[in-house]
C-alpha cells in the first residue's frame, strides 16, 4: 500500500513543500528512509516506531520505505516524525489516505506519542498559505507562530492519537486563532533615554540615526555611558510593522528563539554579540548555514561594543551586509541567502587604556598600541560607518542634577515624523529610510545649494574624506533637514552633518 503526506522544510528563511512517500510491501521487517535524510531524519525511524506502538496502533511488521520528495535536496530536523507516522498508519487503512490530501503536517515525536515542537513553523505556514493548502497541522506550542499568518487554517495537535482521530471524524480539533493586534501592543520599556545625564550631543547624534537609520560608532573613554546609550536606542525606534515582524520573526522561528507563546517578534531586535565571537557567528554558516548575528538584528541594531576588540576578520566580513542588507552563504551543497538590514552601532575606546585625550588622567598607551589598537579598524568598514561621535567624560554637575533629560518618547514623536516624510519621499521605490538611499538617489533627493556645496567641497579638501563619506554626509544632512521638516538641505545642515565624519579623521589616525 502506498500513502502519501504533505510536509515541509526550510532553505534559508523560505520553506518548500515536501511529499512524504510511505510504500508498505512485503518482505522481511525493514524501515527504510530515502531522499537524503541527514542524521535526525534517519533516526526518527525509531521515533516513529515506539510512537506508533505506545499510541496503541499495531505497528506493520513488513518492509517499510519512505521516500521524501523532492530526493535531490538534503532533509535534516525532526519535523517529518509526525508525517512519517501518519503515512504509515494511511498506508495500513487505519487512516483514509483521502482525508490526509491537502493538508501539512509537521512535528517532532516522542516516545509515547507526545508531538514536541518544531523550528521554522512561521515559514512553512507562509509557504502553506501560498501554496492554497487547506491547513496545517503543527504542534501546540508552534500554533502561534503559525496562526499570525492568517488566511490559512492551522490544527494545534499534542498527540498522534489526537491527529488520527481527528482525521478519522472521531474528534475535532478547531483552528488556532490569534490577535495580531495583541502581539502589537506597545510595550513599556525598562529603559529611557531620561536615566543618562548629560551627553546632549550625543543623544542627538542618536536622534539622527534612528530617524535615518544611519550607522553609529561611538569613541569615548570607559564610563562615559557608550553603552548605556546604546542600550536606550531601540527605544526610539520606530514600531515594526507587520511585514517587518513577518520577516524578522521568520529568522528567529529557524532557529527556535521565538518568545513562548508569541508568535512574532514585535519590537526590533537588539543584539550585542561578544567580541570572541566568530565570523559564521556573526555573518552566518556553519556545514549547515545558519543565520549569524547580522540576520537576528535584522530590521533592529547590532551593538558592538569595544569594537576593536572583535578580530579584524571577522569585522571585515561586515562590509557586504551593511552595504546590501542581505549575507549570501555559499556551501558546496547549497547557496542559502539571510536578510540582514541592520542598525550597526559600535563603541571603542580612543586607545587601549581608554585615556587619550582625556584632561585628568593621563594616557599610559604607547604611540604604537595606539596605532596597532586604531588600526584594527579598516578605512573601508570606518567608511560605511555614517555617524561617528565623541563621547567625553560626563561632569560631576551632569551626574549630580535633580533635572532628567528628554525622555525617550518625546523623542521617537520626532522621529516617527521624520520616517512619515522619509516614507512619502520613497513610496515608489523599495527603501523607505534615507541611510539606504544609492548615488542616483542621493543626486535626486540631496542636492545643495551654492553655499552648501562651496561648505561640502571645503570639508573634503581639509579633511580628506572619500567619495563614500561625501555621500553618507549627505545622507546625515538629508535626515537633519527631514527632522527639522523642511524641504531642501541648508548650510547649517551640512555642517552638521560634517562633524559627524571629521571624529575618525581626528582620532583614528
Amino acid at each position: 500500500m502506498l500513502a502519501k503526506v504533505l510536509s515541509s522544510a526550510v532553505i534559508g528563511i523560505d520553506a518548500y513543500i515536501v511529499e512524504v512517500e510511505v510504500d508498505i510491501s512485503q518482505g522481511l521487517p525493514s524501515f527504510s528512509t530515502v531522499g537524503l535524510p541527514e542524521g535526525a531524519v534517519r533516526e526518527s525511524k525509531e521515533r516513529v516506531k515506539a510512537s506508533i506502538k505506545n499510541s496503541g496502533y499495531h505497528f506493520p511488521s513488513d518492509r517499510i520505505t519512505v521516500n521524501l520528495a523532492p530526493a535531490d535536496i538534503k532533509k535534516e530536523g525532526s519535523a517529518f516524525d509526525l508525517p512519517m507516522a501518519l503515512g504509515i498508519l494511511a498506508a495500513t487503512g487505519l487512516v483514509s489516505r483521502d482525508a490526509c490530501e491537502g493538508y501539512l503536517v509537521l512535528g517532532e515525536l516522542s516516545l509515547d506519542g507526545l508531538i514536541r515542537p518544531v523550528k521554522g513553523a512561521l515559514p512553512i505556514a507562509i509557504t502553506a498559505k501560498e501554496m492554497g493548502l487547506k491547513g496545517l497541522f503543527v504542534p501546540s506550542e508552534n500554533a502561534t507562530e503559525a496562526a499570525v499568518v492568517g488566511g490559512i487554517n492551522v490544527y494545534p495537535v499534542e498527540t498522534l492519537s489526537q491527529l488520527v482521530g481527528a482525521l478519522s471524524g472521531q474528534n475535532g480539533i478547531s483552528p488556532f486563532e490569534v490577535d495580531r493586534e495583541a502581539l502589537f501592543k506597545r510595550q513599556d520599556h525598562l529603559v529611557d533615554f531620561s536615566d543618562v545625564r548629560g551627553q546632549e550631543n550625543v543623544k542627538r547624534a542618536m536622534e539622527i540615526a534612528a530617524a535615518g537609520g544611519h550607522n553609529m560608532i561611538m569613541i569615548g573613554p570607559p564610563g562615559a555611558g557608550k553603552t548605556m546609550l546604546a542600550k536606550r536606542l531601540y527605544t526610539i525606534l520606530p514600531e515594526l510593522g507587520f511585514q517587518e515582524a513577518l520577516e524578522t520573526s521568520k529568522v528567529y522561528s529557524i532557529m527556535g528563539l521565538l518568545p513562548d507563546n508569541h508568535g512574532l517578534v514585535s519590537t526590533r531586535p537588539f543584539r550585542a554579540p561578544h567580541h570572541t565571537i566568530s565570523d559564521a557567528g556573526l555573518i552566518g554558516g556553519g556545514q549547515v548555514p545558519r543565520p549569524g548575528e547580522v540576520s537576528l538584528a535584522h530590521n533592529g541594531v547590532l551593538f558592538l561594543d569595544e569594537m576593536p576588540e572583535f578580530k579584524k576578520n571577522v569585522l571585515e566580513v561586515l562590509r557586504q551586509p551593511i552595504e546590501e542588507g542581505h549575507v549570501t552563504i555559499s556551501r558546496a551543497n547549497s547557496t542559502v541567502t539571510y536578510p540582514a538590514n541592520f542598525m550597526l552601532v559600535a563603541a571603542m575606546n580612543p586607545c587601549p587604556c581608554g585615556f587619550l585625550g582625556d584632561p585628568k588622567r593621563e594616557c599610559s598607551c604607547t604611540y604604537i598600541q595606539v596605532q596597532r589598537y586604531r588600526s584594527k579598524i579598516s578605512g573601508p568598514l570606518m567608511d560605511r560607518i555614517d555617524i561617528h561621535m565623541d563621547v567625553p567624560p560626563v561632569r560631576f554637575k551632569d551626574l549630580s542634577s535633580v533635572e532628567k533629560g528628554q525622555k525617550s518618547s518625546g523623542l521617537l514623536e520626532r522621529i516617527n515624523k521624520a520616517r512619515a516624510i522619509q516614507k512619502e519621499r520613497f513610496k515608489r521605490m523599495k527603501i523607505h529610510i534615507n541611510a539606504n538611499m544609492n548615488s542616483r538617489q542621493i543626486r535626486k533627493f540631496c542636492a545643495l545649494d551654492p553655499e552648501s556645496n562651496d561648505l561640502m567641497e571645503t570639508a573634503m579638501e581639509k579633511f580628506g574624506l572619500s567619495a563614500r563619506a561625501h555621500s553618507r554626509i549627505l545622507k546625515i544632512a538629508r535626515t537633519i533637514a527631514d527632522l527639522e521638516e523642511v524641504p531642501d538641505i541648508k548650510s547649517a545642515h551640512v555642517a552638521e552633518a560634517i562633524q559627524y565624519r571629521t571624529l575618525d579623521r581626528r582620532i583614528l589616525r
